[in-house]
């Protein structure tokens, strides 16, 4: 995009009171954006004839109007300034109208899509199918294993892992995606130029190189509350579906699932444990309609896609050898319990089932829990 032409964009998606609607009542009017914003003879001539305006009015309303006619506020003037020092900072960084091929046509059916996105990476990945995957920021270590290794396995199937760079579950799936050589793209609920939480500044520089970064937010925007649903709903709009692994009750997890749902997408989600918080939200879902999914397999065949390559050397998602002590893993089963609950259950001392479990931690087939608990990973 020309540098004037991203400009009046930029303005467009920036001023005050326009959103979807009267975006696209103007661009029909006008044809683009350049043509809403006039300059020197133009400025002087229909400033005193009062055509544009009136026009401008009609279309938007009177207040809306003058902000479009009038010099930018210092704040809009602010993020056109910011928003230009960002694109200026490199090749990958680029602006997405809604009159651009590469826009993505699943966004134009929103109710509300947005005028501009703001793209850093591989753009190309916005024309691959994508699976969205999230979850819990503050995810069980399963769960975090649980989303690197669907994600690692449905990308390898050729699909885009879409998430939103939350703690947790997002985290996991972009990671899982970007260490199996697959396609990832974060949406962001800030700034293209934030990160947000703050300690994702390495990951969010790995999915910039290796994947795309996406937000409708202009450089420089906080991350703000309502900011975050408004991104959920691009996370469910780029995807066939969306996979929910672990949430509480009321989680912006399920406010993804939801929005899918409504735009036709499927929702799957993992079973767990019926003592877990962080599956209950999971159930909810279930009891609701989704899919019920134990493996990535399961996902691949609801969509009626090709199996994933396997990993070099073995196949994907293979259980790991079991290791000394699966008498033990067999009394914990899946459920968290203690030393003394599982002494009572093998008819054993708790100090030599204690040893058991160290050995188990060290081999990462148990963690432990608050409480001197365990939990089975694998």
């Amino acid at each position: 995009m020309a540098a004037d032409a991203a400009t009046a964009w930029l303005r467009l998606a920036l001023t005050p009171g326009i959103g979807a609607a009267r975006a696209r009542a103007l661009l029909d009017a006008f044809g683009e954006p350049s043509a809403l914003f006039l300059t020197g003879d133009q400025t002087r001539v229909h400033s005193a004839s009062g055509s544009h305006h009136a026009r401008l009015s009609d279309l938007c309303g009177p207040v809306v109007a003058a902000a479009l006619t009038d010099a930018p506020t210092e704040s809009v003037a602010l993020a056109l300034e910011r928003s230009a020092r960002w694109l200026a900072g490199g090749d990958q960084r680029s602006v997405l109208s809604m009159a651009d091929p590469d826009y993505p046509a699943a966004l134009l059916h929103l109710a509300d899509p947005p005028v501009l996105l703001f793209a850093h990476g591989r753009r190309e990945l916005l024309g691959r199918a994508g699976l969205a995957i999230v979850g819990s920021r503050n995810a069980t270590h399963q769960g975090n294993r649980n989303a690197a290794a669907f994600a690692a396995h449905l990308g390898r199937a050729g699909l885009a892992i879409v998430s939103g760079l939350a703690a947790g579950i997002d985290a996991a799936a972009h990671r899982g995606a970007l260490d199996a050589g697959a396609a990832t793209v974060a949406v962001l609920g800030t700034g293209i130029d934030m990160v947000y939480p703050p300690a994702h500044a390495a990951l969010c520089a790995r999915i910039a190189g290796e994947g795309l970064l996406l937000s409708e937010f202009a450089p420089g925007a906080d991350a703000l509350p309502f900011h975050f649903p408004r991104r959920n709903r691009l996370i469910a709009a780029l995807s066939l579906g969306v996979l929910v692994v672990e949430a509480a009750p009321h989680s912006g997890s399920l406010i993804t699932a939801r929005l899918a749902a409504e735009l036709g997408r499927e929702v799957f989600a993992i079973p767990g444990s019926i003592h877990s918080p962080l599956s209950r939200g999971c159930h909810q879902l279930l009891r609701d309609g989704a899919k019920l999914v134990e493996t990535a397999q399961d996902v691949l065949e609801e969509l009626r896609l090709t199996p994933a390559r396997p990993a070099p050397g073995r196949g994907a998602l293979e259980p790991a050898g079991t290791p000394a002590g699966s008498g033990l893993l067999d009394a914990l089963g899946h459920d968290p319990a203690d030393v003394d609950t599982l002494a009572a259950r093998l008819g054993k001392d708790a100090g030599s089932v204690a040893a058991l479990l160290l050995e188990l931690e060290l081999a990462q087939r148990v963690e432990r829990l608050p409480g001197n608990r365990y939990q089975r990973l694998s």
